[in-house]
């Protein structure tokens, strides 16, 4: 009995025989052919013949797709062995492979990489090596283009009400703005960033990347310190789609008083030094040590008279305490006893005690003058 055999079409030997292939798919092309016909045009890696990797040349960024990737690097060899690895293609009917790449730096721009790869292909052991050359394009991304230029897209300014913010309030705003954007950075946004921090008379002028950003900014200020938010928009162009670009100035207006300051309400109940100024107006009162809150929503400030501060207290004698509601100390000016009201922390006990004088009178400060939520 004849034995009935396939043949190479190529060659015209005899094929052993094949799996047949799953219900529904085609027998592939290639397994008609003989082993040595087969092996004559069967490449195991599919390589490209170069690979550019595009770098900006400012941040280390590096171009991947239609977009800019922070990785963080300076030394791209390691960048360069996945651009590559990702580039290579082993044939879909190698089993057991094995590879490795191994670069040689030519030079600072180009680096080579060899490959090498083993497998097994109808039960045959197969080794292929390919140099894939890399070049390393130095550029500009669009993030750090647009801070060289200038760019940006809203204005925070750091303002105070009837007053000049002082230079810590300036610095520690300067401070809440970076830390925020630092934040947006560390997250992968690569729309984050401050183009220019400007220190005027008036308060802090700080450029950022976003309309969005600068509001988070003005907000964390508002947060740490009280205040308002006043936005002024602008418009300054039109997208490509007809849309209007507006470019809005943020002023994080603090509040007149702040904690340590020390105030006359008018109401008739005597000084109040403040303690908090967020949200509303919290202080002490100097004649009674009873607590104050401002009737005044968040953001107003009731109509007051500024006394001073409790940098302007000195510390002045202890005479006498008289009753409960009254105690005699020395002028720190003038010397002479005089009686003053009592509040309920003063420390009977207590030898020197400071005060703040002004044209209200003398006034004994609690040691404690100033809340630790607005020291921080």
């Amino acid at each position: 009995m004849s034995e009935s055999r396939d043949f190479c079409p190529r060659c015209g030997d005899p094929v052993p025989e094949r799996p047949e292939p799953l219900p529904g798919m085609p027998r592939e092309r290639d397994d008609v052919l003989c082993d040595s016909c087969y092996f004559e045009d069967f490449d195991l890696v599919d390589a490209p013949d170069e690979v550019q990797v595009r770098v900006c040349a400012q941040c280390g960024a590096i171009h991947r797709g239609n977009r800019w990737v922070d990785v963080g690097a300076r030394d791209y060899t390691d960048i360069a062995i996945e651009e590559v690895s990702n580039s290579l293609g082993v044939h879909l009917n190698a089993e057991e492979v094995r590879w490795g790449v191994e670069p040689e730096q030519v030079d600072q721009n180009n680096i080579r990489m060899h490959c090498h790869f083993s497998g097994v292909v109808r039960g045959t052991p197969l080794e292929e090596s390919v140099v894939v050359p890399v070049s390393i394009a130095r550029e500009t991304c669009q993030r750090c283009g647009r801070i060289a230029g200038g760019y940006f897209a809203s204005l925070v300014q750091v303002r105070a009400d009837d007053r000049t913010p002082t230079t810590e309030e300036a610095e520690t705003a300067i401070e809440i703005a970076e830390s925020y954007i630092a934040e947006r950075e560390d997250k992968g946004d690569r729309n984050a960033f401050i183009t220019e921090v400007n220190r005027t008379p008036d308060g802090p002028n700080i450029k950022i990347s976003t309309n969005q950003m600068g509001s988070g900014v003005a907000k964390q200020i508002r947060e740490r310190f009280g205040g308002t938010i006043e936005e002024h928009p602008t418009l300054v162009t039109e997208d490509g789609d007809g849309n209007e670009v507006y470019r809005v100035t943020f002023v994080a207006r603090l509040p007149r008083y702040t904690a340590g300051d020390v105030i006359d309400p008018e109401d008739g109940d005597g000084p109040v030094l403040v303690r908090s100024n967020r949200g509303r107006l919290k202080g002490t009162r100097l004649t009674s040590g009873d607590p104050y809150e401002s009737e005044f929503e968040e953001g107003e400030r009731p109509e007051a008279e500024d006394l001073g501060s409790v940098e302007d207290a000195e510390e002045t004698t202890v005479v006498t305490v008289e009753d409960e509601h009254a105690v005699q100390v020395l002028d720190p000016e003038t010397y002479e006893a005089k009686t003053i009201p009592r509040p309920d922390y003063f420390d009977p006990d207590a030898a020197m005690v400071p005060v703040l004088k002004s044209h209200s009178g003398l006034h004994i400060l609690p040691e404690e003058a100033v809340d630790d939520e607005d020291e921080e």
